[in-house]
């Protein structure tokens, strides 16, 4: 009995035919992809002409040699977050009236702003004639 090979894509169509994906793939794979990017299906770079100036291969191997990786930071782990919290401690301070925590969508005008406008009889705010 015959061993079916191993990543071999074969699918249905809607209309019964079979379609062989991997043939399909070989097939076209050194014709231009589609796009303003100058490479084929497989990946390699093409020049005037469609002619093939580097390989996929090259241009994987320029790109790992490139790489700059992960940049070299401190890494902040369960263990360091445990041991600043207990080098220091919180500081806490309970808050009086005064030094309560003003609204920060109320406007309180300048005492300059303030000397400008007055309130009239009818509850308006209006320009302080001078």
């Amino acid at each position: 009995m015959p061993v079916k090979q191993p990543g071999k894509q074969l699918y249905k169509t809607l209309q019964g035919k079979m379609i062989d994906m991997d043939m399909l793939r070989q097939k076209n794979e050194l014709t231009p992809a589609v796009g303003n990017v100058r490479v084929n299906a497989r990946g390699d770079e093409l020049g005037r002409g469609g002619k093939i100036v580097r390989s996929r291969e090259e241009v994987l191997k320029d790109y790992y040699a490139n790489a700059e990786g992960m940049p070299d930071e401190n890494i902040v782990t369960h263990e360091t977050v445990e041991s600043e919290a207990v080098a220091k401690p919180k500081a806490t301070k309970t808050r009086t009236k005064k030094e309560s925590v003003a609204d920060p969508l109320t406007v309180t005008p300048s005492p300059a702003e303030e000397e400008e406008w007055i309130e009239n009889a009818d509850g308006d705010f209006v320009k302080k004639e001078k």
